[in-house]
């Protein structure tokens, strides 16, 4: 299954993606200057938490076009089905 997005669900995405960066980034450098480990952790939740939606919105989309998709056989669906649902139980 290949991702296709709109514009404007892939900027989000993205978005996410890059907040996750900066703030995995802010991890980093917040355990190598020794900082305090609540501050790590609650930094690090976030970090999560962006990851998770930015996933969650991947997989919704995924899901959106496998059900719109009305040329697959019902053994197709089971399997798509199947595979999305791993996809989304990584996440969680």
């Amino acid at each position: 299954m290949q991702l296709d997005m709109a514009a404007d669900e892939l900027k989000s995405v993205l978005n996410r993606l890059r907040r996750a960066q900066g703030q995995i980034s802010g991890v980093i450098r917040m355990i190598e200057e020794g900082k305090d480990c609540e501050d790590v952790v609650t930094q690090l939740a976030a970090a999560s938490r962006a990851l998770d939606r930015a996933g969650f919105s991947i997989i919704a989309t995924g899901l959106e076009q496998c059900l719109a998709d009305e040329a697959q056989t019902p053994a197709d669906k089971d399997r798509m089905r199947a595979r999305l649902e791993k996809l989304f139980l990584s996440l969680a």
